[in-house]
């Protein structure tokens, strides 16, 4: 039978593994052209990848608070060290896999967007939001501020989700409205694309919490590690946001501008 210890190194090896599939596919997608057959095969590894990394984040983040052994017993500090490899490994785990199932779930109901408002995807909503929601608390007692961060990060992200899943359009009435109808059409890929950038920030930070323990545990607390993929992912999902709005926005047509 095997022990608490051998049972989290036996579960780091299956996230490790899961883990490096996902973080070398995700740039494929970024890389090919969107819709093409390798975008789609490169998106399905990173996802599969992630999916595994991210329910093996949330068996360690368990094992962590609840095993029956201290795992790194050269961190003192209990509640910072329960703090971050327990309540926020477990609340990226699941910020993990709520970023996939809703990038994949945008694309499959793509002309059906009320589909999402079924209980099955707003539980996984709910499911990050909880966590997300008590990681923050906590790291706000533990006084660790990335804690707070990454809760405030993952938490906004779900509700910016809600606003799409939820939001009535109104029926069109003039021409700049149908062009405006027309780009929102094809919303759900700006959707699918930022959801699947949360994806990378949440699987990044969590293998930066297995993989910088053991290789420099001297900087396993710095923030300004742990928050590089985070600021990396904010900036690409804020730049192909803004292009994608610059690319959307209905032009006049037929009409010149004065000459200065």
């Amino acid at each position: 039978m095997l022990t608490g210890m051998a049972l989290f190194e036996a579960l780091v090896a299956l996230h490790v593994a899961t883990g490096v599939v996902g973080l070398t596919a995700f740039w494929g997608p970024i890389a090919t052209k969107k819709g093409a057959a390798r975008h789609r095969q490169w998106g399905r590894a990173a996802c599969y990848g992630f999916l595994g990394a991210g329910g093996l984040a949330i068996a360690m983040a368990l094992l962590s608070l609840y095993g029956p052994e201290h795992r790194h017993p050269e961190i003192t500090d209990r509640a910072l060290y329960e703090g971050l490899f327990g309540w926020m490994m477990l609340y990226l785990g699941m910020l993990t896999i709520g970023f996939v199932d809703y990038g994949l779930a945008v694309v499959k109901h793509s002309r059906n967007r009320r589909a999402l408002r079924a209980v099955r995807y707003q539980a996984v909503i709910a499911a990050v939001v909880i966590s997300g929601a008590w990681c923050g608390v906590y790291g706000w007692g533990v006084g660790h501020p990335l804690m707070v961060l990454v809760a405030v990060i993952g938490i906004v992200s779900m509700l910016i989700q809600q606003r799409y899943i939820w939001r009535t359009d109104e029926p069109p009435r003039t021409t700049t409205a149908l062009k405006q109808r027309s780009g929102r059409a094809n919303e759900y890929v700006g959707e699918h694309f930022r959801a699947l950038i949360g994806m990378g920030i949440s699987a990044y930070t969590a293998f930066l919490s297995v993989g910088l323990i053991r290789l420099v545990p001297e900087h396993v607390f710095n923030p300004a590690i742990w928050a590089g993929p985070s600021v990396i992912g904010v900036s690409l999902i804020l730049y192909f946001t803004l292009k994608g709005k610059r690319a959307a926005t209905p032009r006049a047509s037929g009409v010149r501008p004065h000459p200065q």
